[in-house]
């Protein structure tokens, strides 16, 4: 068995849904995914109900892009827990994206990725939205303010920014099993408010401030009381920004780097109260260009 081709990405959770206004953005984290395309079948259960990865290699031949001759087949070593809210299915994407790139030899842009990622997604139902702010995060790091109805991905950014400092927080997931439903669109729109905050709040460069009103958004879209008081125990075990990520059901909350002893806490919190994964991990930070004056 030969490997063809690999591609890496990485997670993230959400600072704004895209469903809410048709304007979203997503933070990286440090949530590595290596996608691998093979010559032969791996020994190791492939874990993709949704054909994402077929859907994939259907799209980059409809793209007429160079493809390796013979059978192809896919292995998937993820750090993402899938089905979270955590941007599994756009890390997927991205990484198997950059696996054929690697396997053909042929160079794409990042922003030609997030588009062959969004419309796998799209195609395959994994995502309403497209989820280009997720592809932007796994591919680059940092956050991208995306209109999620422009014509493609390249003039659908309208802000970025590299992301609150990966040194000065912590950051807790705590991940409760799979959710029951996909959210249609419609289910947002009667929770516009929060998601307005939530774009405001991006716009002052308050990103953490946006993941704990979209957060409320999100919560109230999907009707999961749970969540909002999971959330709220956050705030007072110390963090200083928490929300639903995605659809959910997980929690991205934040706490300061500082203060080991909230990190303390909160683990200790969710570890009594209910039977939830515990992952830590830290923003991946952009590298952007300085802007000339």
């Amino acid at each position: 068995m030969a490997v063809l081709g690999t591609g890496t990405s990485n997670g993230g959770c959400s600072l704004l849904h895209a469903a809410g206004l048709g304007y979203g953005a997503t933070l990286a984290l440090d949530l590595r995914i290596t996608v691998r395309l093979l010559d032969k079948q791996s020994k190791r259960v492939l874990d993709d109900p949704d054909d994402l990865l077929g859907t994939i290699l259907q799209i980059w031949g409809d793209s007429n892009l160079p493809l390796p001759d013979g059978e192809l087949f896919w292995s998937v070593k993820s750090e993402i827990p899938p089905r979270q809210g955590l941007k599994s299915s756009s890390a997927v994407a991205v990484a198997a994206i950059k696996a054929l790139c690697d396997a053909s030899d042929y160079s794409l842009d990042n922003a030609d990725i997030v588009d062959l990622a969004a419309a796998a997604q799209i195609t395959s139902g994994v995502s309403i939205t497209g989820s280009y702010g997720d592809s932007w995060a796994a591919l680059e790091g940092g956050w991208k303010l995306i209109d999620a109805n422009a014509a493609d991905a390249r003039s659908g950014v309208l802000l970025e920014s590299p992301g609150p400092n990966s040194e000065d927080w912590n950051v807790l997931l705590v991940c409760r099993g799979d959710r029951e439903r996909r959210p249609e669109i419609e289910d947002f729109s009667f929770h516009q408010q929060a998601f307005i905050q939530a774009l405001n709040a991006l716009q002052e460069g308050n990103d953490l401030v946006a993941l704990t009103w979209n957060g409320r958004g999100v919560v109230g879209a999907v009707n999961d009381p749970v969540g909002r008081k999971l959330t709220n125990d956050a705030f007072v075990n110390g963090a200083r920004a928490a929300g639903i990520s995605g659809s959910g059901p997980a929690i991205a909350i934040f706490s300061p780097a500082v203060n080991d002893q909230s990190l303390s806490r909160l683990k200790k919190w969710y570890s009594r109260n209910g039977d939830f994964e515990l992952i830590e991990t830290k923003i991946i930070n952009a590298e952007l260009a300085p802007v000339e004056e």
